[in-house]
């Protein structure tokens, strides 16, 4: 059984504490995702690879993490990028954030892509991306002939300036 409880860390302060299942998957025995510092928000998924990969520039791959995981009811995991990978080398999560419904129970694997103009290789067990769990709700939809007023109205992209 999956459990989430959410536990007081002041009166100001509160954390969530989620206990997941995983299964390994597949030939490569990658360890469990983990937390990188004490205050981490994501753990850090690896590449279940039995060899190198390169990638040529805005070549795009998906990756196996060589895991599956029950994630409660109410949450979902975020495939998210890597900030170093990103930065240093132009590689990042092509769908970030990737969504990892609680009703999906096979291989996580992780759409990479390589933004920068040079090859880049992924190694064995490298640490691709990042996964966050986040509460989440769902909705009813209504269909309607009018919307309810608000300041910015229909405003979009650079409606709210820069600055």
């Amino acid at each position: 059984m999956t459990v989430a409880r959410m536990d007081e860390v002041s009166s100001s302060e509160r954390t969530w504490q989620l206990e997941i299942k995983v299964r390994r998957t597949g030939p490569i025995e990658v360890p469990l995702p983990r937390y990188q510092s004490e205050h981490a928000a994501g753990m850090d998924l690896q590449a279940a690879l039995g060899k190198s990969i390169t990638l040529r520039s805005l070549e795009r791959v998906l990756i196996p993490t060589g895991i599956a995981m029950s994630i409660p009811t109410g949450w979902e995991g975020q495939v998210r990028p890597r900030s170093g990978l990103a930065a240093k080398r132009g590689i990042t999560v092509i769908n970030a954030p990737g969504t990892i419904d609680s009703d999906y129970r096979g291989e996580i694997k992780v759409a990479l892509v390589n933004l920068s103009a040079e090859v880049v290789t992924i190694e064995p067990l490298e640490r691709i991306a990042q996964l966050v769990f986040a509460r989440h709700g769902t909705a009813t939809l209504e269909l309607v002939d009018d919307l309810d007023e608000t300041a910015r109205g229909a405003g979009g992209y650079g409606s709210t300036g820069t600055r």
